[in-house]
């Protein structure tokens, strides 16, 4: 039943205080039937009666108890109207009594619970469960069920919520070099079995194939594309090389690799076969005199990259349902223009060796094109990479046959209720994965999450009761479109709106050595914060930190992770981050079997010592934004940002022959971001001062009434809250409307890499200069809207 379908936006507001009780979730077993009329009749009955009896004990028991907070842990703000102030705490509408303090610990007490709980041993023991079988989205139900029992064990209010999606399974598939109708080469189309690596040759392994792609059965002449972007294309048309009806032989990176297929599609070609190429593996190759995994730490040349083929940058969730949630018997829309409809297969470079090899001395050479085209790293194998395409009597024959099902998957949501019920901090990881491994990705953030819940845990037990409340979640179908989170963000849209300050997002926790970090411009200063708490792994001096290490490079945000359809549907800062792979580090194989349990304890993360940290910093972020009294949100550092993002559209408009010559393009959104500048430093100044309020009051609470400070305070927290949902626009991007942000998308053609000012990029890119003082103005009402904001 979708509950959803019969309420309208201000009863869902209203209602939905938390994720966790406002619908049932889907079920699988078979509903019993009762063919009897009396039984029938008395099961109608009870079915009425006893909900309406539970209802009833319970606002009782809220009537006695004066709580409204949803699991009834203790008394809240939101308990309803209180007397003026008496010296009473309640009766100053405080959260909880010891406010600004923290409730049943110190904040000193909590850090160091965060700092000192998170155990080696334990990620090792997480990373060992969710790397034992496979978890493909839709067929884990066993791991959501083990997850939200254990997430219970450590005091979360916890519960499997479901949704029905529209997804693939691999049946068959084929791919052949044929050379006079004769089969030249078969492919196997699959990974080494390992006897040092069990997991590589597990009985439940998945087999080599791209999520949401198309079925076919193709035979044609190919041509070699390189990483095929759209700037790939275009040098392959600007050299007449012949691409309608044939085949793309391409090598991963450089973009999604859904819109590699999709600009093959646009262009005529009949399919599309993705190899990785170890030239972009660095110094860490065979070719160097590395050896490869088990071995070595460089890449098995049988290691395939699996993935999804999903056109991302159009929108991603479930692309039957656009914009609202796949709950059971909602409306399904048709899939064309959202997802491939020629066949492709992934292919180790193992196998890419014939065909690439076959390609030798037919058209010109890669040589012969731009710098990114000599990347190669097969040419000491006797690769020439040239393009062909290859002569008619040399073809493949590309078979793909995929069985499409909409079929229930499982999130996991766990609550922890604080004294404020509409400051929310939402914190997820995804669960699922193409392979039976997946110990970085995601298990190296599942662990690191599980550590996280235990620390907190550890804090419950010692009395401890959080001011906001907190979101954990574990979501599903994330590899195919970023399904799980995207399908619980749209049925909750009003509640995440009204409610949630932050999402916090770990994926592949722990690959390699090095820190990186993408977040919305707000969270740039508690990121510096938390990082330089955190002693680093790696050692090369006494005491380092995380962030004596680290380069101080923040990435915008794009997608490709569950942190989009909070960052760009729903306005909600967010930030993803990970331990990724240095240069000397062992090189990750990404999407492949040997993601594996073994080669994460001897090359990824010996010792399990970097999903540590990544649970110590992430837990003291999200301390920070659940504990400390004034938001550490920075709005200057939003503003600065947004000026910088705007000269880098101007540097593109210069270097755009329809825009350079055109005056005053931006000068009416640079004066609205200097206002907005003014407005941010001020707004961050009254911040400040109220932070230091706080602490004299903590200290000496005959200065400043309770009262009238957490008033101030709360008002200050609302306007940080709600200053990234100011930059949404509600009809969205042009031609891909889900997207509503108007400084943060993925690129359309990069899907993973974000695109600053999307509208404004996007008309460059195009030459329309309509389009771009379209999203001037645009952009120029969403900047006065955060002014507004912040000036009020």
């Amino acid at each position: 039943m979708n509950e959803k379908a019969v309420m309208n936006p201000d009863e869902q507001q209203q209602s939905e205080r938390t994720p966790l009780l406002q619908r049932v979730p889907v079920e699988e077993r078979p509903r019993v039937q009762y063919p009897h009329q009396t039984v029938r009749r008395f099961c109608t009955i009870a079915l009425i009666t006893i909900p309406l009896l539970t209802l009833a004990i319970i606002f009782l028991c809220i009537a006695i108890a004066g709580q409204s907070d949803i699991f009834g842990d203790h008394q809240t703000e939101a308990s309803g109207p209180q007397s003026v102030l008496t010296g009473n705490a309640a009766d100053a509408h405080l959260p909880h009594a010891g406010w600004p303090a923290s409730d049943g610990i110190s904040y000193a007490e909590l850090i160091d619970i965060i700092q000192k709980t998170p155990d080696p041993a334990k990620a090792r023991e997480w990373s060992r469960y969710h790397t034992s079988g496979m978890h493909l989205a839709g067929r884990n139900r066993s791991q959501a069920e083990w997850t939200r029992d254990r997430w219970e064990e450590f005091g979360l209010n916890s519960s499997i919520v479901s949704y029905e999606v529209y997804l693939n399974y691999p049946l068959d598939h084929r791919l052949a070099l044929l050379q006079d109708g004769k089969v030249e080469f078969e492919a196997t189309l699959t990974e080494d079995c390992l006897p040092q690596d069990p997991t590589s040759g597990s009985p439940d392994g998945v087999p080599v194939f791209h999520g949401y792609s198309a079925s076919g059965d193709v035979t044609a002449s190919y041509v070699y594309c390189n990483y095929g972007s759209f700037d790939d294309f275009n040098e392959l048309l600007a050299a007449n090389i012949s691409l309608k009806g044939k085949i793309a032989l391409m090598r991963y990176g450089g973009l999604f690799r859904g819109l590699k297929i999709e600009r093959a599609s646009e262009l005529g070609m009949a399919g599309v076969v993705i190899y990785t190429d170890p030239g972009d593996d660095g110094e860490i190759t065979e070719e160097h005199g590395y050896k490869p995994y088990p071995e070595g730490p460089a890449r098995n040349p049988s290691s395939v990259q699996r993935g999804s083929v999903v056109y991302l940058s159009s929108a991603p969730g479930d692309p039957t349902t656009h914009g609202y949630p796949s709950l059971p018997g909602a409306p399904r829309e048709s899939t064309e223009g959202r997802m491939p409809d020629i066949p492709s297969t992934p292919l180790s470079y193992a196998e890419a060796l014939p065909l690439l090899k076959a390609l030798n001395g037919h058209g010109p050479n890669a040589s012969s094109f731009s710098a990114k085209w000599h990347t190669g790293g097969l040419g000491y194998k006797g690769v020439a990479y040239s393009i062909g395409p290859s002569p008619d009597h040399v073809q493949l024959n590309l078979m793909n046959k995929q069985n499409y099902t909409t079929t229930p998957i499982w999130n996991v949501i766990g609550v922890i209720n604080g004294s404020i019920l509409d400051e929310v901090v939402v914190i997820g990881n995804h669960r699922d994965a193409w392979i039976v491994g997946g110990a970085a990705d995601p298990n190296s953030g599942s662990a690191t999450l599980m550590e996280i819940i235990r620390s907190f845990k550890v804090a419950l037990d010692a009395g401890w009761k959080p001011l906001r409340t907190i979101v954990f979640a574990s979501w599903d179908g994330e590899e195919y479109a970023i399904l799980g989170s995207t399908e619980w963000v749209e049925e909750y849209v009003p509640w995440l709106s009204h409610a949630t300050i932050a999402y916090l997002n770990v994926d592949t926790g722990a690959q390699g050595t090095n820190f990186e970090v993408s977040a919305a411009p707000l969270l740039h200063k508690l990121i510096v914060e938390a990082t330089s708490l955190v002693q680093s792994p790696n050692q090369t001096l006494a005491n380092q930190t995380v962030g004596d290490l680290w380069d101080g490079r923040i990435g915008t945000m794009g997608s490709g992770s569950d942190f989009t359809a909070f960052q760009d549907f729903v306005g909600i800062a967010s930030l993803e981050m990970q331990f990724g792979t240095a240069p000397t580090d062992p090189v990750y194989h990404y999407h492949s079997n040997y993601d594996s349990f073994h080669w994460m304890e001897t090359y990824g993360d010996p010792g399990f010592h970097y999903h540590v940290a990544m649970a110590k910093i992430l837990g003291l972020l999200l301390v920070k934004l659940v504990e400390e009294p004034v938001i550490g949100f920075g709005a200057t550092d939003y503003a600065v940002a947004l000026t910088s993002y705007l000269n880098h559209a101007k540097e593109q408009a210069n270097q755009t022959a329809s825009a350079a010559h055109e005056d005053n393009l931006f000068s009416s959104l640079e004066t609205a971001l200097h206002s907005f500048r003014e407005a941010a430093v001020n707004f961050d100044a009254h911040a400040a001062e109220l932070r230091e309020l706080v602490a004299i009051h903590t200290n000496d609470t005959e200065t400043v009434t309770a009262a009238d400070l957490y008033k101030s305070v709360r008002k200050a927290n609302t306007k940080y809250k709600l200053l990234e949902r100011q930059f949404l626009y509600s009809p969205g991007l042009d031609g891909r409307t889900w997207f509503k942000h108007v400084v943060f998308a993925p690129g359309f053609w990069t899907g993973y890499a974000g695109a600053l000012y999307p509208g404004i990029t996007e008309g460059l890119q195009s030459g329309n200069i309509t389009a771009v003082r379209k999203w001037v103005d645009i952009i120029e009402a969403r900047v006065d809207g955060a002014i507004g904001l912040l000036e009020d």
